[in-house]
């Protein structure tokens, strides 16, 4: 049984390693390392596809977050182990739902249980300081960008969803509509663009003094992106960059891919009636908006529990 009386925290992070999903659940994890007043250590679990699960040396976790499929089983065992320890799970478990304290579900997925909370979209790791610090990172490449900036975030495909020729086109003529207004263009891709868009934006882009793209080789500048930009542009698939790009309080525009949004209708409506989001409808406009805190708040409701589960534990050693 771990000790009561410490004033260390551990947080344990279980995922399978990949960069989307690990986000999730090390955004909460430091939110809530911020949030606390003491000493508290981030540790990082990789659930392997062949089984294996890395763990962190000399190490017991006082609050376990998990994210993605590969994460859910290990919650039974490890409960086993550290019984002591709040477990929470970032998204919809789909399963096993009692072996968690805490749920942090999407809203869009609908789930309703005793230990879920709902949120708009999932967590990140968005902070005003991150985003100061990549912009100054990035100073020398971002100052030759003349006059307003576009963040253009690029998905790709997903269940829903394709980046295919027509879409293609249609953003790229986005894009070059926004150059012709005199409008710096900051792109990135991300691991589910499709080779040959990647290919294709690099060779229409190519030696364009208005345009930084971004295709993964080198330092990743993409929250320098967020942070330099005057307006966010998102394709509608990707929950992650939707929600980081709201919690820069930027202006975000959503570019449309083939397909049907499904239940994701109402997270685009839900990041519309918060007043982040808008459809680009060809006219560049500027507005305000509180940039979207959801992970905070989510922290904030973990700790509560973890503090509950804490002094129970000092009053059962008394």
């Amino acid at each position: 049984m771990s000790d009561p009386a410490r004033t260390d925290t551990t947080i344990w992070v279980v995922s399978d390693g990949r960069r989307g999903i690990e986000n999730q659940a090390l955004g909460l994890a430091e939110a809530a390392q911020r949030a606390l007043p003491h000493s508290t250590r981030v540790e990082r679990v990789v659930a392997r596809k062949d089984g294996f699960v890395t763990l962190p040396a000399l190490s017991r976790p006082d609050i376990w977050i998990g994210c993605g499929r590969a994460a859910v089983p290990l919650a039974r065992r490890h409960k086993r182990i550290f019984p002591d320890c709040v477990f929470a799970y970032v998204q919809d478990p789909r399963t096993r739902h009692d072996d968690f304290d805490l749920i942090a579900a999407p809203a869009h997925d609908r789930l309703t249980r005793p230990n879920a909370v709902t949120m708009i979209g999932s967590p990140n790791r968005i902070t005003d300081e991150a985003l100061i610090a990549a912009r100054d990172a990035f100073t020398a490449q971002l100052d030759p960008l003349p006059g307003k900036r576009a963040a253009i975030l690029i998905g790709g495909h997903s269940k829903r969803f394709k980046l295919d020729g027509a879409s293609l086109r249609y953003l790229i003529a986005r894009l070059d509509s926004l150059e012709a207004q005199d409008v710096s263009l900051m792109i990135t891709v991300s691991r589910r663009t499709p080779p040959a868009a990647r290919k294709r934006l690099r060779e229409h882009f190519a030696g364009r003094d208005r345009v930084w793209y971004f295709d993964g080789e080198g330092e990743n500048p993409y929250f320098a992106f967020l942070a330099a930009a005057d307006w966010i542009f998102v394709t509608e698939e990707s929950t992650n960059m939707l929600v980081e790009a709201c919690a820069t309080g930027t202006p975000v525009y959503v570019l449309p891919l083939s397909g049907t949004p499904g239940k994701f209708a109402r997270l685009h409506a839900d990041l519309e009636a918060y007043g982040a989001v808008r459809p680009y409808l060809g006219r560049l406009e500027t507005w305000q908006y509180p940039p979207l805190q959801e992970t905070r708040r989510i922290a904030d409701i973990l700790l509560d529990r973890f503090r509950q589960t804490r002094l129970a534990l000092r009053r059962e050693a008394a």
